[in-house]
């Protein structure tokens, strides 16, 4: 058995855009289901808004998220943590989530001996990226 923890984002009406950007970040393969899809809606200004999105990219990144309807509450997001010791995956990751972003710290050397930076992209998430030091031999 597998259990596993992703995020699941909440957006306001741009749920396409930004998995569809999380998806030319982080490569892999994702599906999009519409409350019109599933007749989850009778506003018909809601029925090709994202009900559910599910991001399976490549480096076993998972990444959920979905428009939230008018009849409820927005909920603003938490941060995303990316961490690892794949220097080149990561800074990759960072370079495409840092296009039309917000940087709050730049992606470098760390007190704690890592590389760490925070941003917040364009839809409004705020993201950790922060790269394992090798280990000294």
């Amino acid at each position: 058995m597998t259990t596993r923890l992703n995020p699941y984002l909440n957006f306001q009406d741009t749920a396409r855009d930004a998995m569809e950007f999380y998806q030319s970040v982080f490569g892999g393969t994702l599906e999009l289901s519409t409350f019109g899809d599933f007749q989850a809606t009778q506003e018909p200004a809601e029925k090709d808004k994202i009900m559910h999105g599910m991001l399976t990219g490549d480096n076993d990144v998972v990444l959920m998220g979905a428009d939230v309807p008018s009849h409820m509450e927005f909920s603003p997001n938490s941060s995303v943590s990316l961490s690892g010791d794949d220097e080149a995956v990561l800074r990759g990751w960072w370079d495409k989530l840092a296009d039309g972003a917000t940087i709050a710290e730049q992606l470098t050397k760390a007190p704690w001996g890592d590389t760490f930076g925070m941003l917040t992209d364009k839809f409004g998430v705020p993201w950790l990226v922060n790269i394992a030091e090798a280990p000294q031999a």
